[in-house]
């Protein structure tokens, strides 16, 4: 995560350098800010309490059991994979508890609780530190762990409850998730309180988006990659004829747009990169939703990106400071010698 540009870093201030020693050489990075992983990873669950909350009171225990298996199971790993490998422990960080949440909000409430466990399994130690711990990750630990459960677990991963409560008729709600073939449609205001079946995270469209006011206020992610994103998938559903804010609503956009596109170590640095990626995340997510055997792409859609970051960090680099009139300069000289 260090290797990354993040918001908070974009504000820090630079270390103050004492005037006696005006050249003074140190390793990257050359900024420093208060903000800790410790900070930031805070704040990410603190923005997912609304989410959690409203999945508790629709889904009921099971909701919290779930979250709390994951939570518990993902730290564990971490804590012992440390241990095994003699390395600093890291589980202070928060970032494994992130990652138990985000995990934990792709399962349905009635999963066993031991496919939980395995699934906390692959997310930290096959995805993360087996490829070096946080800041090394190839791919969002949640993203991979849930793909493997649907894989691995089709019918389990796929077994829902009818919500506590409603706004439209019972028979409508229990019928099968938004984006099933055979779903009746859902008010809108269901869709944004969260009030139909689905697994714990992706239902109330509202309370995730309370959650990305806030992120936005500290400021942990920015708006590049949420918004290219929603907006790519709002834009292609028009022009195929569907209803924009029904897909927007529908499924787990707003969860991995929000909260695992942004993941620090596997997106862009730069503005453009970010820009580029929401957009290619919302384009494979329309390929899947509209043509696809799969009801559901965002998972995969963010899988796929996360493999292509390293290449659109090269084809976006930020221009350093005065690079702008360095490259000018060049360009006049090459033209000066042609003339000559």
């Amino acid at each position: 995560m260090a290797s990354k540009q993040t918001p908070v870093a974009e504000q820090a201030l630079e270390q103050e350098v004492p005037a006696t020693n005006p050249l003074v050489l140190r390793p990257a990075p050359q900024i420093s800010s208060a903000v800790t992983t410790h900070i930031i990873m805070r704040d990410v669950l603190v923005a997912l309490i609304p989410a959690l909350v409203v999945a508790v009171a629709l889904f009921g225990v099971g909701a919290l059991l779930v979250t709390a298996t994951s939570v518990a199971s993902c730290v564990l790993f971490e804590y012992l994979w440390c241990r095994l490998r003699n390395t600093e422990n890291t589980v202070g960080d928060l970032s494994a508890a992130v990652t138990g949440v985000l995990l934990a909000f792709n399962l349905p409430s009635t999963l066993p609780l031991y496919m939980v466990v395995i699934g906390a399994f692959v997310a930290i130690v096959i995805t993360k530190e087996l490829f070096g711990g946080i800041g090394r990750n190839f791919a969002n630990p949640a993203i991979v762990g849930r793909i493997f459960l649907a894989v691995a677990f089709p019918v389990a991963m796929t077994t829902f409850v009818p919500p506590a409560f409603s706004f439209s008729p019972v028979d409508v709600v229990s019928s099968a998730t938004p984006l099933a073939p055979t779903a009746q449609p859902l008010s809108y205001l269901d869709l944004l309180v969260g009030t139909h079946m689905g697994v714990l995270g992706e239902t109330s469209a509202l309370a995730l988006l309370l959650g990305f006011v806030f992120l936005l206020y500290r400021p942990v992610v920015t708006w590049h990659i949420p918004v290219a994103y929603v907006g790519t998938v709002a834009v292609l559903s028009l022009l195929t004829g569907r209803d924009p804010l029904a897909q927007v609503l529908e499924g787990g956009l707003l969860l991995g747009a929000i909260y695992m596109a942004t993941d620090y170590t596997t997106s862009p640095a730069t503005r453009r990169g970010k820009l580029i990626f929401g957009v290619g995340c919302g384009l494979v997510t329309c390929l899947i939703r509209f043509w696809g055997n799969l009801n559901e792409g965002v998972a995969y859609s963010i899988l796929f990106m996360n493999l292509l970051v390293p290449y659109i960090d090269q084809l976006t680099p930020n221009v350093p400071v005065g690079g702008e009139a360095i490259m000018a300069e060049r360009r006049r000289a090459r033209k000066g010698g042609k003339h000559e």
